[in-house]
């Protein structure tokens, strides 16, 4: 199976981030790698679907290192409508948001259809392919050949244990119904 290896609108916004995510860059990268094959691989993609699956997947988790929080969402939102601004495309704002807003979502989302597809491929990414929406679990495996885990998923265990600790009554805010 052919992936997309390099997109350079992704690795500029991994890069611009570098120095906040630190020691956590390579297992975040190739988060996002996965995430943007998976989303490309259910979508019928459109002239712009690459350009917004690469700035949802740069920003989408991003708000734990750029804000320090597990509570990510808002953040991570609000740095991706920033870029947008900044690019002069402000009209991508709300699906681009949505995607960010809804991919941790447990029940099907109601936006575009590449919002419900970002958000899946989200979830098979988190879940390691336990939910595989449809994606042959070889193709999951071949994905993670390409790009290892490096620690994402024992990273994230890790925050999230540290915020239980830190708000224990508000376990997994970035959980969406």
């Amino acid at each position: 199976m052919n992936f997309i290896t390099q997109d350079a609108l992704l690795d500029q916004l991994l890069a611009e981030h570098s120095s906040q995510l630190g020691a956590d860059l390579r297992a975040y990268t190739n988060h996002c790698y996965r995430v943007f094959n998976l989303a490309l691989l259910m979508t019928d993609p459109q002239a712009d679907t690459g350009e917004k699956l690469s700035i949802a997947c740069a920003f989408h988790d991003l708000g734990i290192w750029t804000d320090n929080t597990f509570d990510y969402i808002d953040p991570s939102v609000d740095l991706a409508q920033a870029y947008l601004e900044k690019i002069g495309k402000p009209g991508w704002s709300d699906e681009v948001s949505q995607m960010i807003s809804e991919h941790h979502k447990v029940t099907s989302s109601s936006g575009s259809d590449l919002v419900e597809k970002f958000r899946q491929a989200d979830w098979i990414d988190v879940t390691m392919g336990m939910r595989s929406f449809g994606i042959d679990r070889l193709t999951i495996r071949a994905l993670y050949e390409v790009f290892p885990t490096h620690g994402f998923h024992k990273r994230l265990a890790q925050l999230s244990a540290h915020d239980f600790v830190k708000h224990p009554l508000k376990p997994l805010p970035m959980f969406r119904w």
